[in-house]
């Protein structure tokens, strides 16, 4: 027959489970937002009748999610984000903001950048294959501050010193 209350199986944040009640209150969005992105296939939960229910990376996508919406950005540029992740990097957005993930998201408030190495960063609105390169500062003072008589690190030799090296 009919399920009463009890004998509807409940998700729970301890089961990587989250209902849309939680991620709601987790996201800072409506009930009904997460519904219009289900429909809209922005982020698919898995139904149990007539529930939504949310895994752990669902639930980082959809605060990810809100907080660019939170920033301005629209939904179709958010979408261009995600597609730029899946197609190009075969990633999803919580892969690549995971805690385990060494990619970053950035925004400036007008578009969305990619770190997708340390010191490289890719302008996913404008020109994806031209990316931006980083060069740290306080590693160049950190450098500048060593003592002279110390030989750079192999990492640290370009390959003409190496090459000069070797043939000197």
């Amino acid at each position: 027959m009919f399920k009463t209350k009890d004998e509807i199986s409940v998700a729970t944040p301890e089961s990587g489970c989250f209902s849309s009640g939680d991620v709601a209150r987790i996201a800072g969005v409506s009930l009904r937002q997460l519904q219009w992105w289900d429909e809209r296939k922005v982020v698919s939960p898995s139904h149990q009748g007539h529930r939504r229910v949310y895994g752990e990376n669902q639930v980082v996508e959809v605060s990810v999610i809100a907080e660019l919406r939170r920033k301005g950005f629209s939904l179709q540029k958010i979408r261009r984000v995600l597609r730029f992740l899946q197609k190009e990097m075969g990633k999803r957005l919580a892969d690549a903001v995971g805690s385990e993930s060494e990619i970053h998201l950035i925004t400036d408030g007008k578009n969305i950048y990619l770190e997708d190495e340390p010191g490289r960063i890719i302008d996913i609105f404008r020109n994806a294959d031209q990316p931006m390169f980083l060069v740290c500062v306080t590693d160049q003072l950190k450098r500048a501050q060593e003592p002279l008589g110390r030989k750079p690190a192999t990492s640290e030799v370009t390959p003409q010193v190496a090459t000069r090296r070797r043939a000197g």
